[in-house]
């Protein structure tokens, strides 16, 4: 497959591609839905919570944190992680505005 040519899409467009795509693993919505549900910073359960090696949930926790929708703090020698609440609100309205356009009632277009 080809590099993607985004240069040619909006900014609006290329941000919700980018998250439709870190969102598109399976892992990394266990590793969102673990986040909201305890609701504070987490720092070592989540390969017993998600089931997968440690390097894998971090490979999947720096896609999450590069796009912004987790965010890190350093407890010593660990990285506790949280919801960044700012910018998933962000996201969310992005995706909302996106996702709410809707068809038009009526008859078939096809």
């Amino acid at each position: 497959m080809g590099v993607t040519r985004t240069d040619i899409y909006s900014e609006k467009e290329n941000r919700i591609a980018a998250f439709a795509k870190v969102i598109g693993h399976p892992a990394r919505v266990a590793i969102l839905q673990h986040l909201f549900k305890i609701n504070t910073c987490i720092c070592g359960d989540l390969v017993d919570e998600i089931g997968l090696a440690q390097p894998t949930i971090s490979q999947h926790l720096k896609e999450l944190k590069n796009m912004r929708l987790i965010k890190g703090t350093i407890e010593g020698t660990r990285v506790c992680y949280c919801i960044d609440k700012e910018n998933w609100n962000s996201m969310s309205r992005l995706m909302q505005d996106f996702l709410g356009q809707g068809l038009q009632d009526g008859e078939e277009c096809c």
